[in-house]
């Protein structure tokens, strides 16, 4: 039961950090918005790691895979960023949630893990859901959308990633070198973007790093007490903070087809994450 409490509050601490970087982005550019996201968490991670988990401070293993997955987490979050400033918190998400989906396909290259027929169908079925929210041919394409997706199929990768880095390096220790990674790189482009913020700005920027700490750190307190088979499907309950907060401070609401879409998608995940824990079973 900790473990579903823990997982849930991640999934509602998440997109309040979108929710406010949706609404800074319409004042300041997107890579300031993400240089917060990981300045801020830094700030309060390093804090966090010395005085509670400072055993857990040693130098990785794999550094040139850490390197790699704070590079393309960062990549994922400006393309996040970027998409949520144009089109609605819940359209962007629905797309980003094809990433189980990309872990699946890539799993026997990366992983070496065997995906059978029944998940590899979930895969297409997964893929045609978010055919189903762009509509190619009836609606134009933005750019916003295909960095969505692209968000999704980056997050895939990152995920691949920490798996692999699941069996040498510490959790924690993980989520510090990402987000280290990742502030130092976006930091080298902060004088040619930066827009000076306003107090309120500044609070708002810091409360993205706040909430992205605490959502991660809830995250893996739950991985903790359970799997990450059995956690994956409550992580779409993220969807349903994302619309809330879409609509009650952007009015914004998902129209059917981003319905049908997101239904597509997150029945293709849920079954693969549940016909993986089936065959493990039973091997």
């Amino acid at each position: 039961m900790k473990a579903i409490i823990f997982n849930l509050l991640a999934w509602v601490m998440l997109p309040i950090m979108d929710g406010f970087a949706k609404y800074l982005s319409s004042d300041l550019p997107v890579l300031q918005i993400t240089w917060a996201r990981y300045f801020f968490t830094v700030v309060f991670t390093f804090p966090i790691m010395l005085f509670f988990f400072r055993k857990n401070l040693v130098w990785t293993n794999k550094p040139k895979l850490q390197f790699i997955r704070g590079l393309i987490l960062l990549s994922a979050n400006i393309c996040f960023f970027y998409s949520i400033s144009v089109i609605s918190l819940a359209k962007a998400l629905t797309l980003a949630f094809i990433a189980p989906l990309i872990v699946t396909a890539f799993s026997p290259i990366f992983l070496d893990e065997k995906v059978g027929f029944r998940r590899w169908m979930a895969v297409i079925i997964g893929f045609i859901g978010s055919l189903v929210v762009i509509r190619p041919g009836f609606v134009e394409i933005n750019l916003a959308s295909l960095a969505a997706l692209g968000t999704g199929i980056m997050y895939g990768f990152y995920l691949i990633i920490t798996r692999k880095l699941s069996t040498s390096d510490n959790p924690l220790l993980t989520l510090l070198l990402t987000g280290v990674v990742g502030a130092i790189i976006i930091s080298t482009v902060m004088p040619f973007v930066w827009v000076k913020p306003s107090l309120s700005q500044w609070s708002m920027m810091a409360a993205i790093g706040i909430f992205a700490c605490i959502g991660h750190l809830f995250l893996i307190l739950s991985l903790k007490y359970a799997d990450a088979s059995k956690l994956a499907p409550f992580s779409y309950f993220e969807i349903i903070t994302n619309i809330i907060i879409g609509y009650y401070f952007f009015s914004d609401f998902p129209d059917y087809w981003t319905f049908l879409g997101l239904f597509i998608i997150v029945f293709s995940g849920i079954y693969i994450s549940r016909r993986k824990t089936y065959v493990q079973k039973f091997k």
